[in-house]
Order: structure tokens, then C-alpha cells, then sequence
């Protein structure tokens, strides 16, 4: 189990800053800039720098406000993201919680993200960062409908064939049913090309979900007023 702790978070990390490094040079190429080139070859070592000056960034808490609520919030909604990897299947072992309800989990972990947002922005005793703790939880559960929805359905769609009659249908909730499910037709028969129009609407939903682009208007560096964040 440590193992494959350690694993998961190794991975995970280095994962980020490979998606983190991409997102800015396919930025870069879109918006014609010089992007990054300073520190590393082809800026590959950017995000590590910039994870270092985060480690040494000074804490600044808000004189006048809930400083539990500040700082119990976006530990919330970091918990909350990297226990939603308990539930991935990296391969066909590598998976720390193998349960019958993953997606429900999932979806169940996922949903707390918000609340913490919600909460270091009540907490701070600021009414900008309360009003864009709102902003943000508002972003996060609206695009969260769809994104469920849309992950239901793809359980539905790995339903056992030989159900009959006296076999009511299951609805696959285990994620590595349902990736066993897809493998059976090959390539061709993986949902992504089953279901593209539900891929393209789960993947406008996770960007939406992470505050990426072009969904960053919370996290926007101009404006800086997502909860904690304003601090």
C-alpha cells in the first residue's frame, strides 16, 4: 500500500508539471510569444522553479477574520482533489481504493472542492474574496451538473450485453469494469469514439471545473479574488 502511495503522488507530481509546462507552450504558440526559455532547456524546469518559490512565499493571514476558516478552506479542496485519485486505475493493479462505487466516490469527493473555496473566502472577512468565493463555487457546481451526468451515462453505456429479462441491467459503477468493458472491441470501441459529443461536453466541464483556460476568470491573474486567493 505505501508503495503504491508513493507511486500515485510521484506520478501525479510529475504529471502536473508536464501538463503545467504544456499548457503554456501551446499558450505561447497560440498567443505568438517567446514563452519560456530561462530556466531549463525549452523551459522544461519553469514549473519546478516556480513550486520552489511557492514553498518560500510568506503566509499572510487576514487580521479581522476567521483565520481557521482561512486556512482549513483550501486544505479542503486540495484533500479533496488528491483523494479523488484513490479511485483512478492506473493499470489494472495500481489502484489504492478497488470498490464497487468509484464513480459515486468520485463524484462524492469531488463536490467538497467548492465548499472550501467558499469557506476561506467567508473566512477572510474580506467582501471581495467572499463575493469571489461565491463566484467560484458557483463556476464549480454549475459545470459539475453536466460533467456528472455525463460520467452516469457512460456507466450506463458499459451495461453487461447478455442482461435478459429475469437479469435486470447493471449499472457498471467500478472504473475498472469499465474500462475492462471498453477493451473488449479494441481501439475503436473505447467511449471516446462511442460517445465524442459527450467527450467534447466532459472535457469543456473539466476545464470549467479546474479554472483553466479560457475558464480562469476566478484564478485570472489580474483579479486574484478566488476565496483565500485574494490574500
Amino acid at each position: 500500500m505505501l508503495v503504491s502511495i508513493l507511486t500515485l503522488i510521484f506520478g501525479i507530481t510529475i504529471g502536473v508539471l508536464v501538463i503545467v509546462w504544456l499548457e503554456r507552450e501551446i499558450s505561447t504558440v497560440i498567443q505568438q510569444r517567446i514563452g519560456l526559455e530561462y530556466a531549463g532547456p525549452l523551459g522544461i524546469l519553469q514549473a519546478l522553479a516556480d513550486g520552489t518559490k511557492l514553498l518560500f512565499k510568506e503566509s499572510i493571514l487576514p487580521s479581522r477574520g476567521n483565520t481557521h476558516l482561512f486556512c482549513i478552506g483550501p486544505a479542503i479542496a486540495d484533500i479533496s482533489i488528491l483523494l479523488s485519485f484513490s479511485v483512478i486505475p492506473f493499470s489494472s493493479r495500481l489502484i489504492l481504493a478497488d470498490l464497487n462505487i468509484c464513480i459515486f466516490l468520485w463524484i462524492a469527493i469531488s463536490s467538497i472542492a467548492p465548499v472550501g473555496l467558499l469557506m476561506s473566502g467567508y473566512g477572510s472577512n474580506n467582501k471581495y474574496s467572499f463575493l469571489g468565493g461565491l463566484r467560484a463555487a458557483a463556476q464549480s457546481i454549475s459545470y459539475e451538473i453536466p460533467l456528472t451526468l455525463y460520467v452516469l451515462s457512460l456507466s450506463l453505456r458499459s451495461t453487461p450485453h447478455d442482461s435478459g429479462p429475469e437479469y435486470p441491467p447493471i449499472c457498471r459503477l467500478n472504473i475498472v469494469d469499465i474500462v475492462e468493458a471498453q477493451s473488449k472491441y479494441g481501439f475503436w470501441g473505447w467511449n471516446l469514439w462511442r460517445q465524442p459529443i459527450r467527450f467534447i461536453v466532459f472535457l469543456i466541464c473539466s476545464l470549467a471545473e479546474c479554472e483553466r483556460l479560457p475558464f480562469d476568470l476566478p484564478e485570472a491573474e489580474e483579479e486574484l479574488v478566488a476565496g483565500h486567493q485574494t490574500e
